[in-house]
């Protein structure tokens, strides 16, 4: 089983900067070579969204466009960690910010939320002057 840990928010004023990161570990060394990672975030009484994946041999990416251009994703195999750049952040971009994993991409990239089973525990990242 896929394990994630959530790390790296907090609260930031409108127009900086945060970097979350997604460890992952499981029951094999190389669980991020089999999975796509995708980020999700959900606001207080909001649906939760996509925001950013990337697929297991990295070759691939996928934004929301509520952040293109300001989120970057990102791995680091050797260390087992997936990265959101956030940049240019935005009251907006208040949420819980979660990582998923699947092995399936079209799943996690078309951020279909409901059918992912393996979810951190998420990491909340605040935009307020």
């Amino acid at each position: 089983q896929v394990q994630l840990v959530e790390s790296g928010g907090g609260l930031v004023q409108p127009g900086g900067s945060l970097r979350l990161s997604c460890r992952v570990s499981g029951f094999s060394e190389f669980s991020l070579d089999y999975n796509t990672i995708g980020w999700f975030r959900q606001a207080p009484g909001k649906e939760r969204e996509g925001v950013a994946c990337i697929s297991s041999d990295g070759s691939s990416t996928n934004y929301a466009d509520s952040v293109k251009g300001r989120f970057t994703v990102s791995r680091d195999a050797a260390n087992h960690t997936v990265y959101l750049q956030m940049n240019s952040l935005k009251p907006e971009d208040t949420a819980r910010y979660y990582c998923a994993a699947d092995v399936n991409f079209k799943v996690v990239c078309n951020w279909n939320y409901r059918y992912l089973g393996v979810w951190g525990q998420g990491t909340l990242v605040t935009v307020s002057s």
